[in-house]
């Protein structure tokens, strides 16, 4: 199988290492701010389920931690899905302790689902979810029972972009794909109505490439 190595495993590192620290979960958390007020326009009862991709887990938190806000106070009732890559699934088969946020620890010890500080995962194409730990406040969440873990592995994930891609209009991100993939499994098992979010993080056309070898059945 022939993937693509970039971006490299340091880099990986750094830019997940940001997601996982509280105040950039804050930050995003205008993402679920916005989505939870334009849905009441049109859903009063809010969201049934909420799909988000997680690496780090800053970009599902600031999605999420909104909606849970509404589902705490009883005014909704959404279920919250994380959707990791297989490659690296901190949530699903990681273990929670404490652990440094660095492959070189030097970090001060946080409280994660982790893989471990020394874990490598596969070169996927999604580079912002290699990463070997969880978010300490989104993986407190999982504990509580009120965020739940899914892996999706990368050739169901480009298979659901391409989807997306020819039903909707917009090329998406590979990390957004493995969101995607997960909400298109569910509504498959559980056809009935419902309101389903779905958090589409960024677009993906600076991975034509990595879909064009996707295509071409290279992976």
């Amino acid at each position: 199988m022939r993937r693509s190595r970039w971006p490299p495993p340091n880099a990986d590192t750094r830019y997940a290492l940001g997601s996982v620290l509280n105040h950039v979960v804050l930050h995003q958390s205008v993402i679920g701010l916005e989505a939870v007020a334009q849905l009441a326009a049109v859903e009063p009862d809010g969201a049934d389920v909420v799909f988000g991709c997680a690496g780090g887990g800053s970009n599902l938190a600031g999605l999420a931690f909104p909606f849970l806000r509404e589902k705490i106070h009883g005014r909704s009732n959404p279920k919250v899905i994380a959707a990791e890559p297989a490659a690296c699934p901190s949530i699903t088969q990681g273990e929670y302790r404490y652990d440094h946020g660095d492959v070189a620890g030097l970090t001060p010890l946080l409280k994660m689902h982790t893989l471990g500080m020394d874990f490598v995962p596969d070169p996927i194409h999604a580079g912002g979810l290699r990463y070997h730990g969880m978010a300490p406040a989104l993986s407190h969440t999982v504990e509580l029972g009120l965020v739940e873990g899914i892996a999706v592995g990368q050739h169901d994930a480009f298979s659901a972009g391409v989807l997306f891609a020819r039903t909707q209009g917009i090329v998406p991100a590979p990390e957004s794909t493995h969101a995607i993939a997960a909400a298109a499994a569910h509504v498959a098992d559980d056809p009935s109505e419902q309101v389903v979010v779905i958090g589409l993080s960024g677009h993906g056309q600076l991975d034509l490439p990595a879909y064009a070898e996707f295509l071409d059945g290279n992976f």
